[in-house]
């Protein structure tokens, strides 16, 4: 069951240890907004609002506003940058990405309130929404003389047969002649005896996560809005790793080089691969205030993993390429349960504000699998990760037909001590929309950006990795009402 450790916040630097963690579950624990244009220019926030069908992933009663039945499409394009320092080195990266940030359907049907006990119409939906992007690529390079990767492949080494050795990480280092035996019982030296080696890691990402959701809202008396949705959730990550360790102007004796490559395929059984339910209600006091509330339950999402190791040294004595071993693991991650409080302000239908707080609590998140193999990885999570709140404004000016757009969000980190503790992630949002007739037209920009700390492999002397973040977003949507 092996697995790198590259995804946190952003992304994890660490090839030393490569089981699957408490990072995986912090992965799709970590949710972002996407869906409709609209939805995104407002950064998300529509809990108390509705009328989007990009709020069925949030708040499902949002569902039951709508007074018209509406189909809408939304692509989008994605550009993410990272930026990292690591002994004073910085470097850096771009990826780009096009996807579908939504598609989906609204079915309204009216009734006859006075007949009807006063409930004036039931929706049904149907559709996509996009909730994560994990495509990203990281480049990290400096010069290390204090310590090596290999120290810890030793380090694991000693004491054991080479029968023994995990086949994905010490044996590859092994095999490749990185280090060797020496004086006393199952004891080994690293080829490196005087450090002062280039170290350089480069990690691409991709993969996304969203969920097809079904969809059944009421409206009663235009005061009282009632909604439920199923969601199945869709989750896939991939990786490709390499990690170089090169001597400095021949500085080391007997070593050149050696690189290590891992892969990470994490798929479901199947496309849809999890599943959740969410229950909401809105409710209007007045003509110009709406209050909102959702509830979501934990999604348990299935997964294979599939992987491979492989190393390269090249020596003075000579160069060496070991087999790549491949293997496969199934498992689930059970993400955490969410509850959303959403205020929302109408001002003479020409201009709207909404404000959501969600509440999360990352340390309920766990891994299981059968036989269960993460009692000290699921005890890991409760020790390390903590409940949060995220927080999202966004707010409409209407000047028919057109209307302009701005949000802001603000994501708290999952970490309850260390270098994150305040590893947060903010959000800037704008966009337009057009209206004419049944047709409807919006676009929308995302700007986010984080950062993070984190370390290459486990060694006291080492400095950690400090990683910016920045990632844009690009979407479009157009609708008809009907």
């Amino acid at each position: 069951m092996k697995k790198l450790i590259i995804a946190g916040i952003g992304a994890v630097c660490s090839v030393a240890a490569i089981a699957q963690n408490d990072i995986d579950a912090m992965r799709y624990s970590q949710l972002t907004f996407g869906g409709t244009a609209r939805f995104a220019s407002m950064a998300g926030s529509m809990g108390a609002l509705g009328g989007d069908i990009s709020t069925i992933s949030f708040n499902p009663a949002g569902i039951a506003v709508f007074r018209k039945s509406e189909i809408s499409i939304t692509p989008s394009f994605y550009s993410g940058s990272s930026s990292s320092t690591y002994m004073g080195n910085n470097s850096g990266d771009t990826k780009l990405n096009v996807n579908l940030g939504n598609i989906g359907l609204v079915g309204t049907i009216k009734l006859d309130g006075e007949n009807k006990g006063g409930w004036q119409s039931v929706n049904i939906g149907w559709g996509y929404n996009r909730t994560n992007n994990f495509h990203n690529r990281i480049s990290i390079a400096g010069d290390n003389k204090t310590s090596s990767l290999l120290d810890n492949f030793v380090a694991s080494a000693n004491g054991h047969v080479p029968a023994d050795f995990d086949l994905f990480t010490t044996d590859q280092a092994y095999q490749a002649y990185l280090f060797n035996p020496a004086g006393g019982t199952n004891q080994y030296q690293s080829v490196i005896r005087n450090y002062n080696a280039q170290q350089k890691k480069s990690v691409e990402s991709k993969g996304s996560m969203g969920e097809m959701f079904l969809s059944f809202g009421a409206n009663y008396k235009d005061k009282l809005f009632l909604g439920g949705s199923l969601g199945i959730v869709h989750a896939a990550y991939s990786e490709e790793s390499k990690y170089e360790e090169v001597s400095n102007s021949d500085s080391i004796d007997g070593f050149n080089s050696f690189t290590y490559y891992q892969t990470l395929n994490s798929r479901g059984s199947n496309y849809f691969n999890g599943i959740n339910f969410k229950l909401g209600v809105i409710v209007k006091p007045t003509d110009w205030l709406r209050l909102g509330l959702s509830v979501h339950t934990p999604t348990k999402i299935n997964f294979k993993d599939e992987y491979t190791s492989s190393m390269y040294s090249d020596l003075d004595t000579a160069k060496h390429i070991t087999d790549t071993v491949k293997g496969k693991f199934s498992y689930s991650i059970t993400t955490p349960y969410r509850a959303m409080f959403s205020v929302g302000f109408v001002i003479k239908k020409i201009a709207l504000l909404n404000i959501d707080y969600e509440y999360v609590d990352y340390s309920y998140a766990s891994l299981n699998s059968h036989p269960n193999v993460f009692s000290d990885v699921n005890t890991a999570i409760r020790s390390k990760y903590t409940a949060t709140g995220n927080l999202r404004v966004g707010g409409e000016v209407r000047l028919d037909p057109i209307a302009f757009r701005l949000g802001y969000a603000l994501y708290g980190s999952p970490f309850k001590t260390g270098d994150n503790k305040n590893a947060t992630r903010s959000s800037y949002t704008a966009g337009v929309g057009y209206r004419y007739k049944k047709i409807f037209m919006d676009i929308a920009y995302v700007f986010s950006m984080y950062s993070e700390k984190n370390y290459l492999y486990d060694s006291p002397d080492l400095m950690p990795v400090s990683t910016d973040y920045r990632t844009s977003s690009f979407m479009g949507t157009i609708g008809v009402k009907f």
